[in-house]
């Protein structure tokens, strides 16, 4: 069971695979780490069944927590926990918002875009990528010296970026929900996941305002919390 659906930018496949391999894993009475746990998803995912996709859903699914990860040349990838303090994860849980688009759709379209373009080299293509990867290194230093305001920016900058990646990448409706967002109490925010539908999540201190904007656009809110502990077994 999923309380998401499918194809809405959270990361449900990775998600659903970790779970699968972990209940395995137990019905055979494995001990798994996390990190083989990952990486038996993605070699699910990516090599046997070919999808164009990273690394990231499968690994934060089976670490949970506000996790690092480097994701190295050599296909390595060293996790380590953010350092952040209880009063600015707090602060930042209470203040994300995830709003439903309505629309739903599938990432491979979009991801084989941007992994086609990387393999050829296109040159735009890959300063995009580079620059995200600056600013997620932005965001780790924001959190960890309790700059939500910067946070927030940065969330933004990524969106207006990202969006450069693939004419499918938002529509109409998501571009204007967006703006309505911005001018109504957000102070940042983006489409999660691949881009094309799904959900968008926004930084915001006024959020009654936020709310109340975005209701009158028709999207539902989900609301969020943090999981600490990853995938793990609830009922044996």
């Amino acid at each position: 069971m999923a309380d998401i659906p499918a194809g809405t930018g959270l990361g449900s496949s990775g998600s659903f695979t970790t779970a699968l391999l972990k209940a395995l894993h137990t019905l055979r009475k494995n001990l798994v780490h996390p990190s083989e746990l990952a990486e038996q998803a993605c070699r699910i995912e990516m090599e046997k069944l070919r999808e164009p996709i990273g690394k990231q859903d499968q690994y934060i699914a089976a670490y949970g927590g506000i996790t690092c990860f480097e994701f190295l040349p050599d296909d390595r990838v060293q996790a380590s926990p953010l350092r952040i303090s209880e009063q600015t994860l707090l602060e930042l849980e209470d203040n994300l918002l995830l709003f439903f688009t309505g629309y739903a759709r599938s990432a491979s379209k979009i991801l084989q875009e941007q992994y086609d373009k990387s393999n050829q080299a296109d040159a735009a293509m890959l300063e995009n990528l580079h620059l995200v990867k600056e600013l997620g290194r932005q965001s780790q230093r924001a959190l960890e010296v309790n700059d939500l305001h910067e946070f927030a920016r940065l969330m933004d900058v990524h969106w207006q970026r990202k969006k450069q990646r693939s004419a499918i990448m938002s529509n109409d409706f998501v571009n204007e929900s967006y703006d309505i967002a911005m001018a109504s109490g957000a102070l940042g925010g983006k489409l999660i996941g691949a881009g094309g539908g799904g959900f968008l999540m926004f930084y915001a201190e006024d959020k009654s305002r936020l709310r109340h904007a975005m209701r009158e656009r028709k999207l539902t809110e989900v609301r969020l919390r943090f999981e600490p502990e990853g995938t793990k077994i609830l009922i044996q």
